[in-house]
């Protein structure tokens, strides 16, 4: 397709897209707080673009799986991006209550962007799973669990090698760069530049779908223990059941009786604390002290008689003894050897 005939057929095409490119990436550099009004502002006029943006691609039909990405013209590749800089747009909003919403919106778009990615190989690497082939792929490893030993080392040197790829390609982009900017670099590479941009999302993206499941899962996990505190705090708001007496019906109730003298008015527990306010029934915390009182004093006194028995013993045998020292003098019973 030539470049006049493009220029005829998207209409603002170009501008939207670099309008919102230059979007992310202020909003990707600057200092100031993601949630601020101005950072806002220009997420929400990104977003804006590129929904026209895919829009227009959707309606053009630029784009089929049925061709190879050579067959595709050079100035179009970058519009390949789009899905991208969608999901980076709709990481930054900032809305609490619907956080969850744009998690999901923003897999969406990364999803979308890696599977054009992968019908025009443009690099290998695996597509994460989606609702779609999820199915097919619990099925085809039924056997094998997926969070195991072996999936958690394969995924980290994924990680690893995904790192080395991007700083690669950051270093051979800033190469390219100014020279496909200023329109001097050739058809050869312009394609080279925008091999190295769908890299380098790529990556992006498959970092993005891990964080993303990761923070979906604890949301989920979030509102369902919020669901059941709530449903638990509401068994407890319930008025106590009161108590009912099963009868064969209506009429033999009212003519016989229920075979009681009357229905319960309260249990057990609410007696006892009506008899105990009344003073008809002793406190346990009183009696219980009462006796131990009790206790201490009858032992006091058994020890008491015990040592005044034992003192008059004493006394008893001491006046014995005096009176027998004075009827039986000393060396009274040892006679037979004197003169």
């Amino acid at each position: 397709m030539a470049a006049s005939e493009e220029e005829l057929q998207l209409p603002g095409l170009p501008e939207m897209f670099e309008t919102s490119k230059q979007l992310l990436e202020e909003v990707e550099v600057t200092n100031e707080p993601t949630g601020s009004r101005t950072i806002q502002e220009k997420v929400f006029k990104g977003l804006d673009l590129l929904e026209k943006a895919a829009e227009i691609l959707s309606q053009l039909d630029l784009f089929s799986r049925n061709e190879d990405l050579e067959e595709i013209a050079s100035i179009d590749l970058k519009y390949l991006m789009v899905p991208a800089f969608q999901g980076a747009l709709t990481m930054k909003q900032v809305n609490p209550s619907k956080r969850l919403d744009h998690l999901q919106r923003a897999r969406e778009h990364f999803i979308n962007y890696l599977t054009q990615c992968h019908y025009y190989h443009v690099a290998e690497f695996q597509l994460p799973k989606t609702k779609n082939n999820s199915a097919e792929n619990n099925t085809a490893s039924s056997s094998v669990a997926y969070a195991n030993l072996v999936a958690v080392a394969s995924q980290r040197k994924a990680k690893i090698e995904r790192y080395k790829q991007k700083k690669e390609v950051e270093h051979r982009l800033s190469a390219l760069k100014s020279a496909v900017e200023s329109g001097q670099a050739d058809d050869e590479q312009v394609r080279g530049y925008y091999l190295l941009h769908f890299r380098r999302w790529i990556g992006i993206s498959l970092e993005e779908i891990e964080s993303i499941d990761q923070e979906i899962k604890i949301l989920r996990e979030k509102d369902f223990s919020r669901e059941a505190s709530t449903s638990h705090s509401s068994l407890q708001d319930r008025p106590p059941v009161k108590s009912f007496i099963l009868t064969r019906d209506t009429a033999q109730a009212k003519v016989f009786g229920v075979g009681y003298p009357s229905l319960p008015s309260m249990t057990v527990s609410d007696w006892y604390e009506q008899q105990l306010k009344c003073g008809a029934l002793p406190d346990p915390g009183i009696s219980k002290a009462t006796s131990v009182d009790f206790k201490s004093v009858a032992q006091q006194q058994e020890d008491e008689e015990n040592e005044k028995e034992d003192d008059e013993k004493v006394v008893h045998r001491a006046r014995e003894w005096d009176d027998w020292k004075d009827t039986h003098p000393r060396g009274y019973g040892n006679r037979q050897n004197m003169g």
